[in-house]
């Protein structure tokens, strides 16, 4: 099995004192997404950028990656949003080697949505094209000096909230990302919806709340998307997106961050 510099396969656990993130609990994974229903969720992803996934991950999984916040040994850095502006919260980069479940869900989801970017770039006239594997596309990524993991824990408590913004890190992005929420709304919070805008040119930009419970992901475009103009199938525009978080009114919310791309 190929594989990166300090980036092992999927199912290593990121270090033996971490026995909740062992492979054993997540070993059905990668088989449950391969299961999903792709033709209906790429459909959905193409139709308005954004697909729901319910029951992505179940009650025992996400209570044992939102457990894992408090540990600093699974981190690489820490961000206070105040600070820089993005909000209010705070969210943790993890660290290299991924915990097993974070490794897993880049490594399934990516081969997935891998053929969708392709047609998206080739559709916007943009000439990068995505390898089938995703270390092949951390190789692109660690070869321009974007070496740094992106995948990402955030924590949001009572009236912090994350700003409208796009997660881009470097010279190369891949154009989908997945969001997966931990936290159960209306026991763990009030608040704190998912929100995403879509620009279109020339016109204000649309807002969507997209309604998610524990363990359910949406899978969205990072900045931009192509959409068929009136003109006809040749016509093809592309429209800007954004996505954040509604402010959390009580309570606790843990999320889950997949992105494909690492960061300078």
């Amino acid at each position: 099995m190929r594989t990166l510099a300090g980036i092992p396969p999927p199912g290593i656990p990121m270090h033996a004192t971490s026995p909740a993130l062992a492979p054993a609990p997540f070993d059905a994974l990668a088989a449950r997404i391969e299961a999903l229903p792709w033709t209906a969720l790429v459909a959905e992803l193409d139709d308005a950028g954004r697909a729901l996934i319910p029951g992505l991950l179940d009650a025992r999984e996400t209570a044992l990656l939102a457990g894992c916040y408090d540990d600093d040994r699974l981190f690489r850095s820490r961000i206070l949003m105040a600070r820089h502006n993005f909000g209010l919260g705070e969210y943790k980069y993890f660290r290299y080697p991924l915990p097993s479940p974070v490794q897993a869900l880049r490594g399934a989801l990516y081969p997935r949505l891998a053929p969708l970017a392709n047609r998206w770039n080739a559709q916007m006239g943009i000439d990068v094209r995505y390898p089938d594997e995703h270390v092949d596309f951390l190789r692109r990524c660690h070869q321009a000096g974007q070496v740094r993991p992106t995948p990402l824990l955030l924590r949001y408590g009572a009236g912090d909230y994350n700003c409208l913004h796009q997660d881009l890190y470097g010279e190369h992005v891949f154009p989908l990302q997945v969001a997966i929420l931990l936290s159960e709304p209306g026991a763990d919070f009030e608040g704190g919806e998912f929100v995403l805008t879509e620009q279109r040119p020339r016109m204000q930009s649309r807002p969507e709340v997209v309604p998610l419970r524990r363990g359910d992901a949406v899978a969205f475009a990072v900045s931009q998307r192509p959409v068929q103009g009136a003109r006809g199938p040749g016509h093809v525009y592309r429209v800007g997106m954004r996505h954040g978080v509604s402010r959390l009114r009580w309570g606790s919310r843990h999320t889950l961050g997949i992105i494909f791309h690492d960061a300078a």
